[in-house]
C-alpha cells in the first residue's frame, strides 16, 4: 500500500485540524504512506461541500453509512459529536476498515469496550485522537521520565483551564448536552490530561473528585460552529447537563499522586493546558500556551546554577523536528495531529496497532466514569470496580 485512502465524517474544528494534518502529512515526512482525501461526510449538504472544497476532499457525501461501506476506503476518521463514534466505528470495523476516532472514545465505557472489542475482532487498525501526547516537548518529558532522570516519580498535577463559556448568554451547544457529549470539562479537556497522566507516569488505582455546573440553562443555539455559536436573547433556554468544572485527585499504581482540575471558568485561559511532574531527581513543566518549550530541573545541578531551565524543543534532537524548520523555529498546534496522522500510517504500514489505540481510549474512559461514579457516591473509587 502506497497510498491511505481516507473517509472522514465530521468537517468542523477537529475535520479542518485533521484535514490539514493530511495535506501536511507527505510534504514533511515523504517516507509515510500518502493520504488521498477521498470523501468527506456531514449531514448538511452544502455546507459539507463548502467544506470539501475549502480543506480540499475530492467529494462530499451525506450518508456516512454508504461511506464506510465503500471499496475505496481504508480509513474512516470519525471527528463527529460524541454520541456517534460508537456506531460509526462498529460499522466500520465490520466493513474492514482502519478507525481514526477522535476522543473521547464514547458516551460510555461500556460503548468504548464495545468499540476495542469490534476492532479487534476485525483485527483493523484502531486508533484515538491524543494529539497532545505529539508534542515534542511532551515526548521529552516522557523520555526524561522512562530513562530515569527525574528520579522515582512523587507527584503528577495537571490542569486545563479554559473560559470560552463564562458568558451565561452563550447557547446551549452540543458539547452542553450529556446525551451528546456524554460529558462537559471533565470529558473534553480532563480526557487529555488523564491521558497524558497514563503516558508519562502510568496506569491509576483509585481516585476520588467533585465537579459543579455553575450556569444551569442556557439559551437554545440557532446556530453552531466548531466552538462558537448564536442564539436568540429572550429565547427559550434548556438545561446543562454537564460538568463546568471537575477537579479529581488520584493515586497511581506505581505509588505516585496526581491532582487534576479541568474547567471551562477560568477566566482569562484561553486554553492553558498544563501539567508539572516531580520526582527524585527532578522536575519538569509543561505548558501548551508555551508547546515548544519543557521546563526542567535536576536536584544534581550545583547549588549556585540550581533552579528551572527553559529547553526549546526545536533541535533535530527531539522528536518529529528534524523533519520541520531550522533549530530555534517552532512549531503549533497543527503539528500535533500531523504527528499524530504520521503514527497512524507507520503503524498501517508496520501492521501493529499505533499509541494510542482504543485500548488508551477504554483506560481514558474508565478513569473518567471512575470519577463520576466517585462524586455521585462521595468516595474513593478504585479503577478495579470499572
Amino acid at each position: 500500500m502506497k497510498q491511505l485512502r481516507v473517509g472522514m465524517i465530521g468537517y468542523k474544528f477537529m475535520g479542518k485540524a485533521h484535514s490539514n494534518a493530511y495535506r501536511s502529512l507527505p510534504m514533511f515526512f515523504p517516507e509515510a504512506l500518502k493520504p488521498e482525501m477521498v470523501a468527506i461526510c456531514g449531514r448538511n449538504v452544502s455546507a459539507v461541500q463548502e467544506a470539501a472544497d475549502q480543506l480540499g476532499w475530492r467529494e462530499s457525501v451525506t450518508d456516512w453509512k454508504e461511506l464506510v461501506n465503500r471499496d475505496d476506503i481504508d480509513l474512516i476518521d470519525i471527528n463527529a459529536p460524541s454520541d456517534a463514534h460508537k456506531e460509526i466505528a462498529i460499522a466500520a470495523a465490520k466493513a474492514g476498515k482502519h478507525i481514526f476516532c477522535e476522543k473521547p472514545l464514547a458516551l460510555t465505557l461500556a460503548d468504548a469496550r464495545e468499540m476495542l472489542q469490534a476492532a479487534e475482532d476485525a483485527g483493523v487498525t484502531h486508533m484515538v485522537g491524543f494529539n497532545y501526547r505529539f508534542s515534542p516537548a511532551v515526548r521529552l518529558a516522557k523520555k526524561l521520565v522512562d530513562s530515569g532522570r527525574l528520579g522515582q516519580i512523587y507527584h503528577f498535577r495537571a490542569w486545563f483551564l479554559q473560559d470560552w463559556i463564562m458568558d451565561p448568554q452563550f447557547p446551549l451547544v452540543w458539547r452542553l448536552q450529556k446525551e451528546v457529549a456524554g460529558s462537559g470539562s471533565h470529558g473534553d479537556l480532563g480526557a487529555h490530561l488523564i491521558d497524558l497522566a497514563h503516558y508519562l507516569v502510568g496506569d491509576m488505582q483509585e481516585v476520588i473528585g467533585m465537579s459543579e455546573t455553575f450556569i444551569k440553562e442556557r439559551p437554545i443555539a440557532s446556530e453552531m460552529t466548531g466552538l462558537s455559536a448564536k442564539g436568540s436573547d429572550g429565547g427559550p433556554k434548556g438545561k446543562v447537563t454537564v460538568d463546568d468544572a471537575t477537579l479529581f485527585m488520584t493515586r497511581f499504581e506505581n505509588g505516585a499522586l496526581g491532582s487534576f482540575e479541568a474547567t471551562r471558568f477560568a477566566a482569562g485561559h484561553r486554553s492553558t493546558n498544563s501539567f508539572e511532574i516531580n520526582g527524585s531527581l527532578g522536575s519538569v513543566k509543561f505548558d501548551f500556551e508555551r508547546m515548544n518549550e519543557l521546563e526542567v530541573y535536576f536536584t544534581s545541578d550545583d547549588e549556585d546554577v540550581q533552579g528551572f531551565r527553559r529547553v526549546l524543543a526545536t533541535d533535530p534532537v527531539h522528536d518529529y523536528m528534524e523533519a520541520w524548520w531550522p533549530p530555534g523555529h517552532t512549531i503549533g498546534f497543527e503539528h500535533t495531529f500531523t504527528h499524530e496522522i504520521l503514527e497512524l500510517s507507520s503503524a498501517i504500514s508496520e501492521g501493529r496497532q499505533p499509541v494510542p489505540s482504543f485500548y488508551d481510549g477504554v483506560k481514558c474512559q474508565a478513569v473518567l466514569e471512575a470519577v463520576d461514579k466517585s462524586i455521585e457516591e462521595r468516595r474513593w473509587v478504585q479503577l478495579s470496580e470499572m
